[in-house]
């Protein structure tokens, strides 16, 4: 039974951050791991609730009271069943997912303070590998059917580990040189240790998976050769089209890049780097778009805006310009704009914003300025009103409000347009929607029969949460197609949307 009077005991409290300094200087995460003592108190501060919107909040259906529960009467092994039971990667989502369940918790009504979930999950899966139990669970007998997974981050890998474990021979292909996607190149070190990554890939490969990387699927290895060497296909290669800026005079400049590309040289100097850390500031990680010494701009205000400035700091940038094209958010929900439990519209400070850089909101860039070598010097930007008319957004420079902002390196984080155009689609008869995302059968199958597709290249780009739902849902759907008679857990319907206020 619950302490129904626990969030009256405790406030609601995060373990402290890494010293700025200190942290800077490296690229170890953020977060240490957090005193037991705080954690169980966290724990406690779950009532329970009759209705608890955190399951809906959150799309894989975690089981978060219960868990809350077990961790409060410190049972950790039972507390990892639990969560285990609908989230095959805690680790992940612990450290990377923005936490929608803690907007839908019930503590958060009327501006309250909601339950650390995220923080309580992190501790759980970091005391399961500690206590050696995270193990590699046998699979039933062979079915002998076997399944292709194209790419391996979150959504593949979620698939592949069900797939495997209900007895189906499982191969990931990869592109890069190294499992794990976004989650190996795309997310700095600083969220995300890449010992987390490869030590769930140990337990993968100890259940069977098998992992193929630096395949170009479709062009190292055609379609027709995959289909023809397994019983199902599923696609899972991730949103990664950057949205551009093409029209922006000066775009075409050196100093001018999509911030993934920033992202994924640095995660590669990185992990290249003698025993997987730089020196302080990282000056082993040098690549062409280090940061070093020069003045850079982000454009844009999410996930990847923060991440591109958490690394600037870490390769000693000059100085960092954040820019966002919308007002500067409120502090706190708007119940008008985004009622409980839906995910609202606030300002959101990650971690690297307290190390450092100038957020500008309601500013759009209108041209980037030449240094006269065709190095870009600076960036001319405006504030401006964003409105929505007809389902368009129509941005209106304020006039007189123009000026300058020194930028010798400039990235671009302003979303992505969908899955990359690719020989594989053409080749398997599948083709991207208007978003550049791949459409989904209820059943999964991307309109090829036994070709079925998850995670961002299905639902565009995301949250991890969703990728990891989207992977177990479709493997329950795969196993379906090739004959299992038990049942797997689909947590969500290709269909299946986030918390949202009905349209008016």
């Amino acid at each position: 039974m619950p302490d129904p009077s626990g969030f009256l005991k405790h406030d609601r409290t995060l373990p402290a951050r890494r010293p700025v300094p200190v942290r800077i200087s490296d690229w170890r995460e953020v977060y240490p791991s957090a005193d037991e003592g705080l954690i169980r108190d966290q724990a406690t501060r779950c009532m329970d609730c009759g209705i608890p919107f955190c399951h809906d909040g959150c799309p894989l259906g975690n089981r978060i009271p219960d868990w809350n529960d077990l961790v409060r009467t410190g049972n950790w092994a039972t507390a990892i069943e639990s969560l285990h039971a609908t989230n095959n990667f805690p680790e992940f989502t612990g450290r990377l997912c923005p936490a929608p369940c803690e907007a839908a918790c019930v503590l958060g009504i009327n501006g309250g303070a909601p339950v650390t979930i995220k923080q309580v999950e992190v501790e759980i899966v970091n005391r399961a590998f500690d206590l050696d139990l995270v193990t590699p669970q046998e699979a039933p007998a062979p079915s002998g059917r076997s399944v292709a997974v194209v790419g391996s981050g979150p959504a593949g890998l979620a698939a592949a580990q069900q797939l495997v474990r209900a007895g189906h021979a499982v191969t990931v292909y990869e592109r890069d040189d190294a499992i794990g996607g976004l989650l190996r190149y795309g997310i700095p070190d600083f969220k995300l240790e890449k010992e987390h990554i490869d030590r769930r890939l140990a337990q993968l490969t100890a259940e069977g998976v098998q992992f193929c990387t630096s395949v170009n699927v479709g062009v190292d290895v055609t379609a027709e050769q995959l289909r023809a060497e397994h019983d199902a296909v599923l696609l899972a290669c991730g949103a990664l089209a950057g949205r551009d800026t093409p029209a922006t005079p000066g775009r075409s400049l050196r100093g001018v890049h999509q911030a993934m590309e920033h992202l994924v040289a640095a995660n590669r100097a990185v992990a290249s780097a003698a025993g997987g850390q730089p020196s302080v500031n990282g000056r082993e990680s040098s690549t062409p778009m280090d940061a070093a010494g020069k003045h850079v701009v982000i454009i844009g205000g999410g996930d990847t805006a923060a991440d591109c400035l958490g690394v600037a700091h870490r390769q000693g940038a000059a100085g960092v310009h954040q820019l966002d094209l919308y007002p500067r958010p409120p502090q706190e929900r708007d119940e008008d704009r985004d009622p409980w439990p839906t995910w609202p519209w606030i300002l959101r400070e990650y971690p690297a914003h307290e190390e450092g850089g100038e957020r500008v909101f309601a500013v759009a860039v209108q041209e980037f300025v030449d240094d006269g070598t065709g190095q870009v010097r600076a960036v001319r930007i405006a504030e401006v009103t964003v409105e929505k008319r007809g389902g368009q957004r129509i941005v209106t420079a304020l006039p007189g409000s123009e000026r300058e902002l020194p930028a010798d390196l400039v990235l671009l984080a302003i979303g992505f347009d969908g899955t990359e155009e690719q020989p594989l689609l053409d080749q398997l008869g599948v083709v991207r929607n208007r978003r550049g995302a791949i459409d989904a059968d209820p059943d999964w199958q991307a309109g090829t029969p036994g070709v079925f597709v998850a995670g961002d290249m299905h639902r565009g780009a995301s949250l991890i949460v969703w990728a990891i739902a989207e992977g177990r849902a479709a493997a329950a759907a795969i196993h379906r197609y090739l004959g299992g008679t038990s049942q797997l857990p689909a947590p969500v319907a290709p269909s299946a949307q986030p918390l949202a206020v009905p349209a008016r």
